[in-house]
């Protein structure tokens, strides 16, 4: 008898399936808009294999859906994310670490992360869908962000806004860095 996945990779296995199912997109076809190897996406589906924050985002986009719908567990009721606990999710190009901490409802459109960041890399995020909007409040150590060309640098306890359709960087200037992050999409 096969293993169950462990979340979030079983609710992540499931997201995918049914967004793309919900979309009448086949496999290939959804591999080929998010730009990834159709096995990587049959083993996605089955609950296999390590996905990437990068590889997330590619997959929300070509569904047209927030990064979000894909690693947040159905909930009612009060919920509670301890710390270090919650969907974690790493970046693969820097020592980036996001954290799911609620998602936006159908009317609602609003995600909220707790990321945290290493100064041993950049994390560049490509544009998500038009109209995104980025909040950022740094909790602890220093921060620059936003989008490639009007980068700000902040410290605990500072908040800054930015467009989250275009490209985009975070980048840890400090040690033990984090922040909550809050993505509204349209």
């Amino acid at each position: 008898m096969p293993t169950q996945p462990s979340p979030p990779l079983a609710t992540i296995a499931a997201a995918l399936r049914h967004e793309r199912q919900r979309v009448g997109l086949s496999l290939t076809e959804l591999a080929r808009r998010a730009g990834i190897a159709k096995s990587t996406l049959s083993q996605l589906e089955s609950g296999v294999g390590n996905p990437s924050v990068e590889t997330l985002w590619a997959l929300g986009a070509a569904l047209d859906v927030p990064f979000s719908r894909l690693v947040e567990p159905p909930t009612s009721g009060v919920r509670v994310i301890r710390a270090g606990d919650g969907p974690q999710i790493r970046s693969e190009h820097a020592d980036f670490t996001g954290t799911l901490l609620t998602a936006g409802t159908a009317h609602a459109r609003r995600d909220v992360y707790l990321i945290e960041l290493e100064p041993d890399g950049v994390r560049t995020a490509e544009p998500h869908t038009p109209r995104s909007v980025e909040h950022i409040v740094v909790g602890s150590g220093r921060l620059r962000c936003g989008p490639e060309h009007e980068q700000v640098e902040l410290g605990p306890g500072d908040y800054a806004t930015f467009p989250g359709d275009a490209p985009h960087r975070y980048q840890a200037l400090e040690p033990g860095t984090f922040a909550v992050l809050i993505m509204e999409h349209p």
